[in-house]
């Protein structure tokens, strides 16, 4: 992991900030979807992309009744 330099405090709702220019910089924008991992004691968080549920590819994802599928499985589930 590489240190940012960056402290922010924990708000009374367990809320932390931030800041605008690491969003800019991981390309976060308002209302991104942020998965939450927890490695030891680290938090992880990694802005959410959407993957197939069979390969995991997350290029030109079709959500079919509630289920990400990329073209390549689709096809294949078609045969």
């Amino acid at each position: 992991m590489k240190s940012t330099g960056i402290v922010r405090k924990v708000d009374e709702l367990g809320r932390i900030v931030l800041p605008i220019e690491l969003r800019r910089t991981l390309d976060i924008e308002i209302k991104d979807a942020l998965e939450i991992y927890v490695e030891g004691p680290h938090i992880i968080l990694k802005k959410y992309e959407p993957a197939c549920i069979f390969c995991g590819d997350a290029k030109n994802i079709i959500v079919y009744k509630g289920k990400n599928i990329c073209p390549a499985c689709m096809a294949e589930l078609k045969k």
